[in-house]
């Protein structure tokens, strides 16, 4: 049974071309996932617009209510793409899902970055783009649980922490040259030019880099063959490990609620609510993509495989999360500055991202591998999209019902207190362990 949860690389290939190997597919699946989530996100920075060149609507505030909920659509497919892609996962083996993941999100990219406005095709234009957003949530949904098995899978179990690091490091990266890209454009350009054409920029960018992310993907080394016996991925999750599944989606509410409000809301509420520059945006997503990106290196490389159990360190970053966040909240509020925003996003971005090389790896081996992908990609889409990407509706919701501007706060620690109770019935199995039984 071990061989479940073995690399099937470290056993057939010899050492030197064993490097070789780890070294490609760590460059194509961070590079890859990096470009990926950078489509996905830049979508945000943009909004206001997108909103103006695809929906033409009377009211000042119409145009980017309808590229936000745009943008929701694609949350909204994530889920879908976690069944549908993680199952060709399990099924037709990583690489080939890896492919069919990027080539989504070449489209849904071409789609948004090339479609004429509404002044020149008329409503085909909005129509176009809601179909680009849900090829990009499509192929997010399944990247992730793709990307990160075989990223696991492709290094001895001694080195699954470093390999798995990559994975938040390529998001680090993506949030960083989505702020950066932002911050430029909006620096060098007239507001008229910026709204005519240049919020195309990244996603061309994007869409020129495409092709060699799916080159190299196309030649990678497959980590999992599945069996002609075996069924469906999703049916047996269901059938014999619901549980767990229902338990890793609660466990990642912390860190999803979290990413989505420090990293995405927070600048926001501190424009709106703090009365903060409008440059503060782009200040704290680079902060918090620098921050990925450090503390994704620190934890790879000295800290992840050096713990026996993932479980204590997610317990601890996420205890001292939550003892963070209500005196950042009121400290930020009793003095609002742009240095103390970013120091305070940094701070909690650090604590969040030291423990999800942590969660992936607790998640994965919890499962067989002719799972795994599959378990991985629901449970991260579902979290993402019912509790990560309503986060900035609800915490908004709550700021207007009760005018309190520590809601952010309130809603973090009640996410927080469902993840910690989670992780506590969630049952931890050894990365040498046999696999568990149905």
């Amino acid at each position: 049974m071990l061989q479940e949860f073995a690399a099937p690389l470290d056993s057939v290939v010899p050492p030197p071309r064993r490097l070789l190997a780890r070294t490609r597919t760590i460059i194509a699946t961070s590079a890859g996932n990096a470009l990926e989530m950078f489509d996905f996100t830049v979508f945000s920075y943009f909004a206001a617009q997108i909103g103006k060149t695809f929906f033409p609507v009377d009211s000042s505030a119409g145009p980017l209510l309808l590229a936000m909920a745009t943008f929701g659509v694609g949350f909204v497919m994530r889920p879908l793409g976690g069944i549908l892609i993680g199952n060709y996962a399990d099924r037709a083996g990583r690489r080939a899902a890896l492919t069919l993941t990027i080539l989504l999100m070449m489209a849904g990219t071409a789609l948004i970055a090339l479609t004429p406005g509404y002044a020149q095709i008329g409503i085909a234009a909005p129509l176009l783009v809601v179909v680009g957003r849900l090829l990009q949530g499509l192929s997010a949904g399944g990247e992730i649980g793709a990307s990160t098995t075989f990223l696991m899978e492709s290094g001895p179990v001694s080195q699954r922490g470093f390999m798995v690091s990559w994975q938040t490091l390529s998001q680090g990266v993506a949030a960083l040259l989505g702020a950066f890209s932002g911050s430029v454009l909006s620096a060098t350009l007239s507001p008229a030019a910026l709204e005519s054409w240049g919020w195309r920029v990244p996603f061309l960018i994007g869409l020129l880099l495409g092709p060699v992310g799916f080159y190299i993907r196309r030649h990678l080394d497959e980590t999992h063959v599945a069996s002609h016996k075996e069924g469906s991925a999703v049916r047996e999750l269901v059938s014999h490990h619901l549980g767990r599944v229902v338990l890793g989606a609660l466990i990642i509410v912390s860190a999803t609620s979290t990413l989505y409000i420090v990293v995405f809301y927070m600048p926001a509420y501190a424009v709106r609510t703090l009365h903060l520059p409008v440059a503060t945006s782009f200040l704290a997503g680079c902060a918090s993509g620098l921050t990925m990106i450090v503390v994704s290196l620190v934890s790879g490389l000295w800290i992840i495989d050096r713990l026996r159990r993932r479980k204590p360190l997610l317990a601890a970053t996420s205890l001292l999360s939550l003892a963070c966040v209500y005196p950042a909240f009121r400290l930020l509020i009793a003095a609002p500055s742009v240095p103390l925003m970013v120091g305070i996003v940094s701070v909690v971005m650090a604590l969040t991202t030291l423990g999800s090389s942590a969660y992936f790896l607790l998640i994965m081996e919890a499962f067989p591998q002719r799972v795994r992908a599959s378990a991985l990609a629901i449970i991260y889409s579902f979290g993402v999209t019912i509790f990560g990407g309503f986060a900035q509706f609800n915490v908004t919701w709550l700021l207007q019902r009760t005018g309190d501007p520590m809601s952010p706060a309130w809603y973090l620690l009640v996410a927080g207190s469902v993840s910690l109770l989670a992780l506590w019935r969630f049952t931890e199995r050894r990365a040498d362990a046999p696999a568990p039984a149905p």
